[in-house]
């Protein structure tokens, strides 16, 4: 015996035709196991999308084109033939009435009526007798007053300077001085008397311009006053003639306009009171009543009926699944 091992052949198996082909791998029960639930997942979220798909958004689309399509048939049937109607028919005549016969006579009437004599009577009573009278205070200010003052005030100027001033200085240079001054020694009580006849001729002269000056202010202050009356009675006729004018014309044409308003403009208000409330306003009834017959109870039927349980059951299909904790 020999220490050699013993090789033994393999086992004669099937021939294999393409030995270079790769060899497939089969997946464990491990790898099984795993890969199934997701698998089966994918196709279970589809087909849950799919059915609330087709359960909650297919009847709300149907709705929502049932709606559309009832507003839009009630716009094209009801709202807009009744929007023409009422607009070729109430408004627009309605506006061509106002129009004709409230605002052009009322603006005529305020301008013929009341603008016109109103701006006459402004300019021909008020103004032009106030031009004329403050024309007529200057000038006589000017002529009567101002000048005779400044001739008044040459003149005595003049008079002052030539036949009282320019004598005296003559005078008291020529005459008094030279006497005095060789008579002042020994004559003084005479020049004192002198002196004092000097003083008393001072004093009247002073007397007379003071007298003068107290007569030309009793003369403005007298003129000032038959100014200020006459310009307080101008204004009491003024106010005299804008009373005559309200009573004549302003009143009559007030009461007139309130006729005019209460026979026209309030008639004409109460028959578009009355056409709004014949057919306006129960045509808005009309449309509320069949909202709330119609529309309401079918949007509340919808809500309970439907929204809220196919809410409900997306948020359990959702819950089941894991995806909303």
């Amino acid at each position: 015996m020999t220490d050699r091992p013993i090789v033994h052949s393999p086992l004669p198996g099937p021939p294999s035709e393409n030995r270079g082909a790769p060899t497939v791998v089969r997946p464990t029960p491990s790898t099984v196991d795993t890969a199934e639930p997701a698998a089966v997942a994918l196709p279970l979220v589809a087909a849950v999308a799919r059915g609330v798909a087709l359960v909650v958004v297919l009847p709300v689309r149907l709705l929502w084109e049932l709606i559309a399509a009832a507003g839009r048939l009630v716009y094209r049937s009801l709202l807009s033939p009744v929007g023409r109607f009422l607009h070729r028919w109430l408004l627009s005549p309605l506006s061509w009435a106002l129009h004709r016969l409230l605002w052009v006579p009322l603006v005529w009437c305020a301008r013929n009526l009341l603008w016109l004599p109103l701006r006459w009577v402004a300019l021909t009573l008020v103004w032009l007798p106030l031009v004329w009278l403050g024309r007529g205070l200057a000038w006589a200010a000017r002529t009567l007053i101002w000048q005779p003052l400044v001739w008044l005030a040459y003149g005595i100027a003049w008079f002052a300077g030539t036949l009282v001033w320019a004598p005296l200085v003559w005078l008291v240079e020529r005459l008094v001085l030279p006497p005095l001054r060789w008579l002042g020694a020994a004559l003084a009580p005479v020049g004192r008397l002198l002196w004092r006849g000097v003083g008393v001729l001072a004093g009247a002269v002073r007397a007379a311009l003071v007298g003068l000056v107290r007569g030309i202010w009793w003369v403005v202050v007298g003129f000032g006053r038959l100014v200020v009356t006459a310009v307080v009675c101008a204004w009491r006729a003024a106010g005299r003639v804008l009373r005559l004018l309200h009573r004549l014309l302003l009143l009559p044409l007030g009461r007139g306009l309130r006729w005019v308003w209460r026979h026209t403009v309030l008639p004409l208000v109460r028959g578009v009171q009355w056409v709004w409330s014949v057919t306006v306003v129960p045509v808005a009834h009309g449309l509320g009543v069949a909202w709330r017959a119609t529309v309401v109870p079918a949007a509340r039927w919808t809500r309970r009926a439907v929204l809220d349980p196919a809410r409900l059951a997306y948020r359990e299909v959702l819950s089941a699944l894991g995806l909303r904790r």
